[in-house]
């Protein structure tokens, strides 16, 4: 359930964004959020999908490693004049129900390159970019709430890079305070994407349970919505939060 709140019309006119993993799902609701706010965005992903906000500029890339990372942010900043706001929402995470033990030493590298260091690789090719920003410029880092609560051993090696992640960003907030540059992250809980849908069936069906089930062992009783993370993430990008950075902002229905 979705409860649509309007957007303030003018609050990203002028802003400049890269958000990665826009193609569909969470990161395309970020991009239309920002997009709805009058900013010009840049989306990212191996390849469009009919989910892929339309009043973006698609640019094709794989920033699971740093030559695609680097390519990438050299063209969004050449498409867009400058940068103000990256967002790094690519992720993916395969399902191993055996457990960690049965997680192959390649599918724990994979997990790593792009759910920790795709961020690291567009953020530091972003950088100069965003040191020019007259806008006040921000970073938000899409999580996980499975980092800080790693209760789930399919999805171990999923967690444990976005702990990385965590990590990193705390740590990147601190460094980048002086120069006015923001970095936050959110952290979603299950919320319903073709990708994260997909996982927690896997789950359900390996429990016997039906899909609801897990929807209502959240407290507020439903899955959310990628809005709702992109509203989130869009505060965290605003000037409505200028005085916030080194935060991990939970989103997740009270799990």
């Amino acid at each position: 359930m979705y409860i649509s709140t309007d957007s303030l019309p003018d609050e990203f006119n002028g802003r400049r964004a890269l958000v990665t993993g826009g193609s569909r799902g969470i990161g395309a609701a970020i991009a239309q959020r920002f997009l709805d706010g009058g900013a010009r965005v840049v989306t990212s992903a191996r390849s469009a999908t009919d989910d892929t906000p339309k009043g973006s500029a698609f640019i094709a890339g794989d920033v699971s490693s740093e030559a695609g990372a680097r390519q990438l942010v050299e063209q969004a900043v050449a498409a867009l004049g400058g940068l103000d706001i990256v967002v790094n929402a690519a992720g993916a995470s395969r399902v191993y129900m055996g457990g960690p033990a049965t997680i192959p030493d390649q599918e724990w590298q994979d997990s790593v390159d792009i759910n920790f260091l795709s961020a690291v690789r567009v953020t530091t090719a972003a950088l100069p970019a965003l040191q020019e920003s007259r806008a006040g410029a921000a970073i938000v880092n899409i999580s996980t709430g499975v980092a800080k609560h790693p209760a789930q051993p399919p999805l171990l090696h999923y967690a444990a890079a976005k702990a990385a992640l965590n990590a990193y960003s705390k740590g990147l907030a601190t460094a980048l305070a002086p120069a006015g540059i923001r970095v936050n992250v959110v952290s979603p809980g299950m919320v319903e994407t073709p990708g994260g849908t997909e996982i927690v069936q896997t789950i359900a069906d390996a429990m016997g349970a039906p899909l609801q089930a897990l929807a209502r062992t959240v407290p507020l009783g439903h899955f959310g919505d990628p809005r709702d993370i992109a509203e989130a993430v869009a505060f965290l990008a605003s000037n409505r939060g200028q005085w916030i950075t080194g935060a991990d902002l939970d989103v997740s229905g009270g799990q």
